[in-house]
């Protein structure tokens, strides 16, 4: 069902005393909702006085909107600013509870009050969860100015929204709060009339802790000191030792399926690339603090043994497949050791992408130019009659040379001088580089693909 939380006037019979006795007794983070632009914290970056965001609502032309952030960033606040600063009618529907029936019922009333003169703010929490019905649904309206659609999303847009109402919209990314937000929101919630005024006083390592366990959601920080406030004798300093019960350990956010997921794994890999130990292993103690499968970063650890470390040191992949083994046969919490030995030998190993490079050069090749057929003296000379044909006819086996070695390529005769493979000068690599100058054939020319 819709919510209009800017009802006109006569639209709820109780609406209104609803709206009024949630303000004082609903909790903290709704009674200290900023009602105005001015009360906003952070953000700036959109909405100051030059981001794109503040000039649109200052000029009233206000695109279709989808706000992009982690919960407690605001997106919701923001919409609800959007509407009373641009004097729109204001209809929230929440993704998890509409229907489509839902979604054509609030356009037909934004229809009817565009016919009156009026515009509508039609805002959309959790919008990733609308399905590609309820999304096309919307199409046609946005595209005709009949609504400015806000879409709320904590998900990737780009991957969750249909491409085609992505479109229609500008994507507004929100960034979790800084400390010094918190901070500030926390000192307003205790002088505001709204929040705790003349109840407690916070002192600055409690104010501290709040901040740090918030990890940048404004709710949560609201959500914590409205529990130890609970907890503390009204004309009380609330203390740390007050914020440690009420939070009763440190939860860490889990986010197995979103951007955190994907930015944590990717920050953990650059870091082992980029030969930083402490990254690496902070990187880690991240995803195990938030529950991520330790199988999938034994995995990543596997592939970057050979993406990045490769025949700089062989043992990389000998390492990492160790660390893999020992998370299925040891198991969490003792496996952490075992992915932290492994992440530091990866970090400061030598590093060498060659390989990689390699089987991508030569993948690139055969998708421009079709796979090639061996030469007849490498094909196989063992099925009936395959000798007639010229198979195996001229091959020479290595192990009658000397040293175990031909002096001749053995790629197909249209690759003939292509190079696929370019070693490293870093590790045991470089010893393999100069092996392998003396076993290319001298004067042959060399073309790198």
């Amino acid at each position: 069902m819709a919510k209009a939380s800017s009802r006109p006037p006569g639209d709820d019979l109780f609406g209104g005393l609803v709206d009024q006795q949630l303000a004082t007794s609903g909790p903290l983070a709704a009674r200290m909702r900023p009602r105005a632009a001015s009360e906003l914290v952070g953000q700036q970056a959109l909405l100051g006085d030059d981001g794109f965001l503040g000039r649109a609502i200052a000029d009233d032309r206000v695109p279709s909107l989808v706000l992009y952030g982690p919960p407690g960033s605001g997106k919701t606040t923001i919409a609800r600013i959007i509407a009373t600063s641009t004097r729109a009618q204001y209809v929230e529907l929440s993704a998890t509870q509409a229907t489509v029936a839902d979604v054509r019922a609030a356009l037909a009333r934004a229809r009817d009050h565009l016919a009156g003169g009026g515009r509508t703010v039609l805002f959309i929490d959790e919008i990733h969860r609308f399905n590609k019905a309820q999304q096309d649904a919307l199409l046609p309206a946005v595209e005709e100015g009949v609504v400015t659609l806000i879409g709320a999303t904590t998900e990737n847009p780009y991957y969750e929204v249909n491409s085609a109402l992505i479109s229609r919209m500008r994507v507004m990314v929100l960034e979790r709060l800084a400390d010094r937000d918190l901070d500030q929101l926390i000192v307003r919630a205790t002088a505001d009339d709204r929040g705790l005024r003349g109840r407690i006083v916070v002192d600055e390592a409690a104010r501290a802790a709040i901040v740090a366990r918030s990890n940048g959601d404004a709710r949560a920080a609201l959500n914590l000191l409205e529990a130890a406030a609970l907890a503390t004798p009204d004309g009380q300093t609330l203390a740390l030792t007050d914020v440690e019960r009420a939070a009763g350990g440190r939860a860490i956010p889990s986010d197995r399926a979103g951007d955190a997921h994907y930015d944590t794994i990717s920050a953990f890999i650059k870091s082992m690339r980029g030969s930083d130990p402490d990254a690496a292993v902070y990187y880690l103690a991240v995803m195990i603090a938030g529950g991520e499968d330790p199988k999938f970063i034994a995995r990543r650890m596997v592939i970057a043994a050979s993406e990045d470390v490769g025949n700089a040191d062989p043992d990389a992949i000998v390492v990492a497949a160790a660390a893999a083994r020992a998370v299925e046969f040891v198991g969490l919490p003792e496996c952490r050791i075992n992915l932290a030995q492994a992440a530091i030998y990866l970090a400061l190993a030598p590093k060498s992408d060659a390989s990689y490079r390699a089987v991508d050069m030569a993948l690139a090749h055969i998708d421009q130019y079709g796979p090639q057929r061996p030469p007849l003296a490498l094909r196989d000379a063992s099925r009936a009659n395959a000798r007639h044909f010229g198979h195996g006819e001229g091959y020479r086996n290595p192990h009658r040379a000397a040293d175990a070695v031909l002096n001749e390529s053995l790629l197909p005769q249209e690759l003939e001088g292509v190079r696929f493979f370019s070693p490293g000068a870093r590790g045991v690599e470089a010893e393999r580089a100069a092996r392998l100058q003396s076993l290319r054939a001298p004067g042959r020319d060399e073309t790198p693909f």
